[in-house]
């Protein structure tokens, strides 16, 4: 299960025109939304990468994240760029929480280069697309597969949260809602 103490959220490439044409783009978004306001309630740091030339994060996600720079990359996996292998080590924690686009090129690579540096990788299905339902479906799939976790954005939050009597339990409801 994952744990407030071990997990980092990472938002892969949801930017640019790429992120418009996501299949359930609407889902994709409000997904995102809620975990990374989630993050800010249970003290969990967030990453985020842009891939090269595809533009800016998207304005619904980047307006929830200041001060947080999004880690740019020419390579499908954010692991071949070592800026963002270097933030992911000195953050010192082993399980992945991993959203963005594509499920099956950038996300699915990513995911799997961690699973084999031996992360846990926890994919919020919820939160993953590809411009087609069929390629997220495949890249999903493929990954659970390979050992990824399967969950969802409002089931990592209540596993991160543990309990109804924690004192941050009403910002989370509020979010999920």
């Amino acid at each position: 299960m994952l744990t407030c103490e071990s997990t980092v959220l990472i938002i892969v490439d949801i930017q640019g025109n790429l992120a418009r044409v996501m299949d359930d783009q609407t889902f994709l978004i409000e997904n995102n939304r809620k975990l990374i306001k989630g993050m800010h309630v249970l003290g969990i740091p967030i990453l985020i990468t842009e891939q090269n030339p595809l533009g800016a994060t998207i304005p619904e996600i980047a307006d929830l994240l200041p001060g947080v720079r999004a880690i740019t990359k020419d390579t499908f996996s954010c692991c071949a760029e070592e800026k963002f292998m270097s933030a992911v080590r000195a953050m010192n924690r082993r399980q992945i929480l991993m959203t963005g686009i594509e499920a099956h090129v950038c996300v699915y690579q990513t995911a799997m280069d961690l699973l084999a540096m031996g992360y846990e990788v926890h994919l919020a299905a919820d939160a993953v697309s590809s411009r087609t339902a069929r390629n997220r479906e495949i890249g999903i799939r493929k990954l659970i597969t390979a050992g990824a976790v399967l969950t969802s954005a409002e089931m990592a939050l209540f596993e991160l949260l543990k309990t109804a009597a924690d004192p941050k339990a009403k910002d989370i409801f509020r979010i999920i809602k």
